[in-house]
């Protein structure tokens, strides 16, 4: 019998990270994560092929770690949830093989969900309640998005989203071209506060009058690395030697200046006075700084997890499964699929 405060257990292996955590509701008992990052750090990003071999080794250890951290046991659980998209395609396909094979042999509820919805979910688990509705801009090496959620288990409306590199992509191709190890962007985040960030104007991409009429809410920031490594390029052939920090730092700051514009101009458009940001570079300073202040100053109030809680990590998993149960959702089958692009409007799959 399920409790209005369910025991759900959440698995993610969307890209690099497997995951796996515990929730009672909206309270957080355990969040194991085992990384392969630093198997990609030689290839300078993520290879897929090398995340799921990662995913399948760590799968077992990380679900005894969890269970142990929580002081539960598999058992106790009340129901399954596991990311079935979007992501990495080999790398979903172990934790949702994984997540079926628990559900079909401890006999309990599985739910498949949507990887950006569980970035907006996990919040709760911080902050309670999400607003009805909220806006939520999600950053991370695969997705900006800007989102218009009045139920996070069912009502998800995209509003934008990225039409070429990501934000968090941009910053590990802009750390490799300044030498900074990957991921770029805890690195470019430290050093650029010891640069200036208006030392270098680069550019907002979609920010101008004619790239509004067509992509107010979306993003791009392929011109923006293109232009960095253009900069760069052309100090190195002068022989001067590259400001890494001044470079890194107004580089952040286009970024951010970008993300945080849009995501206000489209609270704005939508009436919405609660912006939620989540996905992995919402851990970035900057962003977390920039987002507060020009927010207060139009009275919109910002929500943003943990750093730990912004990257890939069971917790948002489990977070969202338990507002499937509690919202009454019907559990998927067990012939879930991994979708490596399923879209944000399908918060529960299968």
């Amino acid at each position: 019998m399920l409790t209005d405060e369910p025991l759900v257990l959440g698995i993610e292996t969307s890209c690099d990270e497997t995951g796996v955590g515990i929730v009672r509701g909206r309270t957080l008992l355990a969040d194991a994560v085992a990384s392969s990052v630093d198997a990609h750090a030689r290839f300078g990003g993520v290879v897929p092929e090398v995340a799921s071999r990662a995913h399948l080794e760590a799968m077992v250890p990380t679900l005894d770690r969890a269970c142990e951290t929580a002081g539960v046991a598999l058992d106790d659980v009340d129901a399954i949830a596991v990311t079935s998209g979007p992501g990495l395609a080999g790398a979903l396909l172990v934790g949702v093989a994984a997540a079926k094979s628990l559900a079909f042999a401890l006999g309990k509820p599985l739910y498949g969900v949507n990887h950006l919805a569980a970035h907006v979910a996990v919040d709760q688990l911080e902050h309670g309640p999400l607003p009805d509705p909220c806006l939520a801009l999600l950053v991370s090496g695969g997705h900006s998005s800007l989102l218009r959620v009045a139920d996070v288990t069912g009502d998800v409306v995209p509003l934008g989203a990225t039409i070429d590199d990501a934000a968090g992509e941009a910053f590990d191709k802009v750390a490799r071209l300044l030498g900074l190890p990957f991921p770029g962007g805890p690195h470019i985040d430290r050093m650029a506060r010891e640069g200036d960030q208006v030392a270098i104007d680069f550019p907002r991409g979609l920010t101008s009058r004619r790239d509004l009429e067509r992509h107010r809410f979306d993003f791009s920031f392929s011109g923006l690395k293109t232009a960095v490594a253009r900069w760069v390029e052309a100090r190195e052939r002068s022989g001067e030697p590259v400001p890494v920090a001044d470079v890194a730092a107004s580089f952040q700051e286009a970024v951010c200046d970008v993300l945080v514009r849009k995501a206000l101009d489209a609270a704005a458009a939508e009436g919405i006075d609660d912006l939620l940001i989540g996905g992995g570079v919402a851990a970035n300073s900057r962003l977390r700084a920039l987002a507060g202040e020009r927010a207060a100053a139009v009275g919109v109030r910002v929500r943003v997890p943990r750093p730990g809680l912004c990257t890939d990590n069971g917790a948002m998993v489990a977070a969202l499964g338990s507002s499937m149960v509690a919202a009454g959702r019907p559990p998927s089958s067990l012939d879930l699929p991994a979708d490596s692009s399923l879209p944000v409007t399908e918060v529960l799959a299968g």
